[in-house]
């Protein structure tokens, strides 16, 4: 089965280009309302779709509700999983729809769920999102003049705004084109038209950006209180040949997350979120720390439960630099002849905090009696006394 690619809304869903592409699993406890907002029913979700699929893809809006981002992140701890990856997406919503709609495509190559996660940053950054608005005085996502601000109280006022890749801001006038930086491939343009008519964004702009489909489609609900305003035509660019798009892929230089193992692109792991390493420590993977025992402190385990790891690690080269918060559980050989031993705590391992300013107890001689343990060695003994009673 390939990797599923879940979004938090239905409204995220764009139709598949072909009969190949997979469809988006929809989060139904995501959404608001009376069936949404329970964290049980998150997790049933996300239970079932790593069981059928093994990972799982959750594509959110990075400007979602903070109840929702931190009920599936809720969710991710309390499955203990690391087949889970929640990527957040910096863009409109009908831009975050049309990605979600190309990790769909590229879900039935050969990808492994690591690469395609990470693919998600890589894919944002040739995608142009933008709108037509009819006033940016509320518009806080893009910047915004002062007199641009100033002539959008103007009436019949029209802007015509880039989000991504790279911010900008054109008013408009006449039927000419916006004058919007075009993407330098050839792209399929995806409109929602609100409460402006498309024909600007269907005519002139796609004319000059070259566009070779224009697709129409619904206009998102979270669309209004992204741009600050509910009369605009929403549009999304992208490459629209799923063998262009694997090649792209295909040609970034794959890693080895360092952590849970998984192929990443980029510099982070998207499941389990750790940074690449340095170029000087890439290659090498450190060992996975040794969890102490429940209620036990790092470094207090007995000696005997290092033995008993230690033939487990016998035949692995160990790293060339070593972390050293892993040099305790590492370091299993033994003291050099000679020196003195470190006295022992109430566990069994070496004694800390007040049991180590203890002096160690020494052996008492043979012809010591038991008595005599706890007596000053360098005082004389007492006169014997005699068994025999006084007359």
């Amino acid at each position: 089965m390939p990797t599923a690619v879940a979004v938090t809304s239905p409204e995220l869903v764009l139709p598949s280009p072909d009969r190949h592409t997979p469809p988006a699993a929809i989060l139904q406890s995501a959404e608001p309302g009376e069936r949404g907002g329970s964290l049980d029913r998150t997790l049933a979700e996300i239970h079932t779709l790593v069981e059928q699929h093994g990972h799982v893809l959750v594509v959110h809006p990075a400007a979602a509700p903070p109840a929702l981002v931190h009920r599936l992140h809720a969710a991710r701890a309390a499955l203990e999983t690391d087949r889970l990856a929640l990527v957040g997406v910096d863009l409109p919503p009908l831009g975050t729809a049309l990605l979600a709609l190309q990790l769909r495509q590229l879900s039935i190559c050969d990808f492994s769920p690591g690469v395609l996660a990470s693919a998600a940053r890589l894919l944002a950054h040739y995608l142009h999102a933008g709108a037509v608005l009819g006033s940016v005085a509320r518009l806080d996502q893009v910047p915004v003049g002062l007199k641009a601000h100033a002539k959008s109280w103007l009436p019949g006022s029209q802007f015509a705004v880039l989000a991504r890749p790279e911010p900008q801001l054109v008013r408009l006038s006449g039927d000419q084109d916006p004058g919007l930086k075009a993407p330098g491939f050839p792209t399929r343009l995806v409109v929602a038209e609100g409460g402006l008519p498309a024909e600007r964004v269907t005519g002139a702009l796609a004319r000059a950006w070259h566009v070779r489909e224009v697709t129409p489609t619904k206009l998102p609900a979270a669309s209004a209180d992204w741009w600050g305003t509910s009369k605009l035509t929403e549009f999304a660019a992208a490459i629209p040949d799923i063998s262009v798009l694997y090649q792209l892929v295909s040609s970034v230089r794959r890693e080895e997350c360092h952590w849970c193992g998984l192929e990443l692109i980029g510099d982070r792991c998207a499941f389990c979120a750790a940074p690449l390493p340095p170029p000087g420590e890439r290659g090498r993977r450190a060992l996975p720390a040794t969890r102490p025992a429940p209620g036990r402190l790092r470094g207090r385990e007995p000696a005997p439960a290092l033995a008993r790891t230690a033939p487990a690690a016998a035949g692995r080269a160990l790293p060339a630099a070593r972390d050293p918060r892993l040099a305790p559980a590492l370091d299993t050989g033994a003291a050099p002849p000679g020196a003195p031993q470190a006295p022992a705590g109430p566990t069994g391992g070496p004694a800390t905090g007040v049991h180590a300013l203890r002096p160690a107890q020494r052996e008492a001689p043979a012809d010591w009696g038991p008595h005599r343990l706890y007596e000053d060695p360098h005082q004389p003994p007492p006169p014997p006394r005699s068994r025999n009673p006084r007359p």
